[in-house]
């Protein structure tokens, strides 16, 4: 398993979060996109692959969906 460097990560929120409280945390990462709690920045990280991050997304808006 591969760790990133998440030093100089530039994280973001979502424009949709509000005052930024309970998000998800997104930033790229070499060609990988990392996810985390904003309420957690030092806890765990999970990494996704451009094709699952879209894959993901997708999901959520309903794209896909009939």
């Amino acid at each position: 398993m591969k760790y990133e460097d998440l030093s100089g990560a530039a994280w973001r929120t979502s424009s949709y979060s509000g005052n930024g409280e309970a998000c998800v945390e997104v930033a790229p990462v070499d060609d990988r996109v990392a996810a985390r709690d904003s309420k957690n920045p030092t806890g765990p990280v999970l990494t996704f692959t451009a094709d699952q991050w879209r894959t993901f997304c997708t999901s959520l808006t309903g794209a896909d969906r009939p």
